[in-house]
């Protein structure tokens, strides 16, 4: 792994071209944001985990995830804001001052139209944009089969299981992971050996059906959801079918 990784009180400051954002799911408006930055400023865990628990949404993508989609790009810093109680207090003047320019040395900013920091969300693209210190990219929202792209739909739409359309909007494969856990091994009998696997709770996943898909590089058939051959009674799952050529 080349890009590296840094919590933000350990940040050197240096000229640096800066996009900051959540980027859950980095899909194609924040890949936008992103272009041309060398540093991602980015935020753990998701903001809303600590204003409104009961808001917080189902992640895209895990941190490891994100990391490793944000080096492809091109980046070669990821600057790691631990988000608390004491951080969402920050004054946007001072989230400018003390950490874009005292702190990191910003020379330029890239944040999406519809971003806001500080507390109570009082920093928005046009404060960023009024200081001197610093130029500010502001990059408008961006359209996808006519519908502005956020990771709001993105989750929806794997909710939903329109992978497909949600694979446009992120530009990218649809990414799952979770712990392998052993099974009745009755796909290993037939032929057809099965892994099965529970994701994070975390994590946003496909609505209930079977998705043609890559495991570990490999064509798998994915079935999301309740076994429906065999009755179980046990708690929903993803089962990978590895396509074997046998």
């Amino acid at each position: 792994m080349s890009i590296k990784v840094t919590q933000l009180p350990d940040a050197e400051r240096r000229s640096r071209h800066v996009a900051i954002g959540v980027f859950d799911g980095v899909h194609v408006g924040h890949r936008q944001v992103i272009d041309r930055a060398d540093t991602v400023l980015t935020f753990e865990p998701h903001p809303l985990r600590v204003l409104h628990p009961d808001a917080a949404p189902k992640l895209i993508m895990p941190f490891e995830i994100k990391r490793d989609v944000i080096e492809g790009l091109g980046v070669d810093e990821l600057i790691v804001i631990p988000f608390d109680d004491e951080f969402s207090s920050i004054a946007p003047e001072d989230f400018c001052s003390r950490i874009l320019v005292a702190g990191l040395g910003a020379e330029t900013v890239s944040v999406g139209e519809n971003f806001r920091f500080g507390a109570k969300a009082r920093g928005d693209p046009q404060m960023l944009a009024s200081r001197e210190e610093f130029a500010t990219r502001v990059v408008p929202l961006v359209e996808v089969d006519g519908e502005i792209v956020s990771s709001t739909r993105v989750r929806s739409l794997v909710a939903a299981g329109e992978v497909e359309a949600a694979m446009r909007c992120l530009d990218a494969p649809f990414l799952l992971e979770g712990t392998v856990v052993r099974g009745d091994e009755r796909g290993r009998k037939l032929g057809f050996p099965t892994a099965n696997i529970v994701p994070s709770d975390d994590l946003v996943r496909p609505g209930h059906g079977v998705y043609a898909a890559f495991a570990d590089g490999r064509p798998a058939a994915v079935n999301v959801g309740v076994r429906p051959t065999f009755e179980t009674g046990r708690n929903v799952g993803v089962r990978p079918t590895f396509e074997t050529g046998r």
